[in-house]
């Protein structure tokens, strides 16, 4: 009888995760493709039913989102702040993470606990105090030079993008460091190598997973980041999200929603794609983190 029991316990429990991963799934999984629909669809097949499948490929709706509404600028733009901000990251964030987490020496203990402190501190309650200080300095560079840089700087932005990011990467990071043997480090040192060698070509190797992790989570933190670049792009340099919500305004004040969801793709589109190429690794690399924690 009790095994009757324990067997219907553990088959709803097993229905019960299976219903919510079904769930979960389709609430993800339908939006995407309805707006993957709607983004070729003519205007005038949205006063129809909206899940209706679309009459063709109206591919104009891209070329519109493209030209008319910039949409190319603004994508290259966002490529080019998070590749900075990436690379930025990864050469702070990867040799830091390292020393602290292997390494014991005067005030370690405190710079632990500054970079767990970072993690606490919210990114948009010290938007007003950067771009004040970066109107500051632009002034002063204006009364000297004649023309400002640090606000509309696409290098800039990436800066502020990379250094906002640097205690959770930091964080994880110096935990992943922690779960490796010192073995290898030994083996190394035998074999005459230096710390920056050992880092560089026994250490990073072995934390391949956790870094494509980072990568992966600090990219999608990056392209769908609005109110810095709203902020410190107020003329030029705009991003891909702050242009999306552009052209949102213009094509709903037009009545114009094929474009309107052609730019939506385009946003999401390199996450996906970005994606389903880590997958695997990202997948892995949890697993691995996991079984040496």
């Amino acid at each position: 009888m009790e095994k009757s029991t324990g067997l219907k316990t553990e088959t709803l429990y097993k229905l019960f995760v299976y219903v919510s991963l079904i769930t979960l799934a389709a609430s993800i999984i339908i939006p995407v493709a309805w707006i993957l629909m709607a983004s070729v669809k003519e205007n005038s097949e949205f006063y129809g039913s909206p899940w209706a499948s679309p009459e063709g490929l109206h591919l104009q709706n891209f070329a519109e989102a493209f030209v008319e509404a910039k949409m190319g600028e603004y994508l290259l733009n966002s490529i080019i702040v998070t590749s900075l901000a990436i690379i930025i990251l990864l050469i702070v964030a990867l040799p830091a993470s390292y020393v602290l987490s292997r390494f014991t020496f005067f005030g370690s203990r405190f710079l632990n606990s500054f970079v767990k402190a970072g993690l606490f501190i919210n990114v948009s309650y010290i938007i007003v105090p950067i771009f004040l200080m970066l109107l500051d300095w632009d002034s002063v560079l204006k009364m000297i030079l004649g023309e400002g840089f640090f606000l509309n700087n696409r290098l800039v932005l990436g800066l502020i993008y990379a250094s906002t990011a640097l205690p959770f990467t930091i964080f994880l990071l110096s935990s992943y460091f922690e779960t490796l043997p010192s073995d290898f480090e030994e083996a190394a040192s035998i074999d005459g190598a230096g710390y920056f060698r050992t880092m560089f070509s026994v250490m990073l190797p072995m934390a391949k997973p956790s870094i494509i992790i980072v990568i992966l989570f600090n990219f999608l933190l990056f392209w769908n980041e609005y109110i810095l670049a709203l902020t410190l792009m107020p003329e030029t340099n705009k991003t891909l999200s702050v242009g999306l919500l552009n052209l949102m305004a213009a094509e709903r004040a037009a009545v114009n929603y094929g474009p309107m969801y052609a730019g939506m793709v385009i946003v999401m589109l390199p996450t996906l794609i970005l994606y389903i190429i880590v997958q695997k690794r990202l997948t892995q690399g949890m697993t691995v983190g996991g079984l040496k924690g």
